[in-house]
């Protein structure tokens, strides 16, 4: 991975932008690939200067920022990026000192991930990070999500489809609606079926051929509407929301 190409032109479409400060091209490389997979856009600074040179043209959601960095340490990128305003920053080290944790807090750092660390859970402190930093009036956006042909609603606990300019009322159950709604956040991630039973399905349920029961309960009452292929089946992994990689 490269950080040589000018801003403009290693950003994609759309999406959250995270920014990678890490002069260790395994571990970025690592990091974008999860953070991919959960739907979100990373670019990699392998210096500090760059970093804050990307910081500033590229205005990222959040910064992964590694302390130990060349030309200007991490201490110093954070220093520079609370002068600038508020983009939320989770500090990534190889320092394990109560010390190094508090002078990152001090300066404004919103989290801390000592190495070696779990990528997944990196990617799940990214999306804590960025909840709690949402402004009050695009969390309320969130209540509403548009998943063509879908409209959730999870102050209603509703879902509509829209099919050629007539709305229909999906009657589903709690479940269902929550694993159609999950799957809807992140429309190109696989979710596995450890992961569904965890965040979907009622405390009782254990067992993960109950999740494929819902899915298939769930896909009935959507092909009965017209719409077809929706939840995918991975094989051997789990679930997605749509066709696509």
């Amino acid at each position: 991975m490269s950080d040589k190409t000018t801003p403009s032109t290693t950003v994609p479409d759309s999406g959250v932008l995270i920014l990678i400060a890490e002069d260790a091209p395994e571990i970025a490389e690592i990091l974008a690939a999860y953070l991919a997979r959960n739907g979100m856009r990373s670019v990699h600074a392998t210096d500090g200067a760059r970093a804050l040179e990307m910081h500033l043209a590229l205005k990222p959601d959040l910064v992964l920022l590694d302390i130990q960095m060349p030309q200007v340490n991490g201490w110093q990128v954070l220093s520079q990026i609370r002068q600038r305003g508020d983009t939320p920053v989770i500090m990534l080290t190889a320092l394990d000192q109560d010390v190094d944790k508090l002078t990152g807090l001090r300066i404004g750092a919103d989290d801390y991930v000592v190495k070696p660390f779990n990528p997944a859970e990196v990617v799940a402190r990214v999306e804590a990070v960025l909840r709690r930093s949402q402004p009050r009036e695009d969390r309320d956006d969130r209540r509403i999500l548009r998943a063509p042909p879908f409209v959730i609603d999870f102050e209603q606990h509703e879902a509509v489809a829209e099919l050629d300019g007539t709305t229909h009322t999906l009657v589903l159950t709690l479940t269902e609606f929550k694993l159609l709604a999950q799957l809807a956040r992140a429309p190109r991630r696989v979710f596995t079926r450890s992961e569904l039973l965890t965040t979907c399905l009622p405390e009782g349920d254990t067992l993960e051929r109950t999740v494929d029961s819902h899915v298939s309960k769930l896909r009935k009452k959507l092909e009965d509407l017209g719409i077809a292929g929706i939840p995918v089946s991975i094989r051997g992994v789990g679930y997605r929301f749509q066709q696509g990689s």
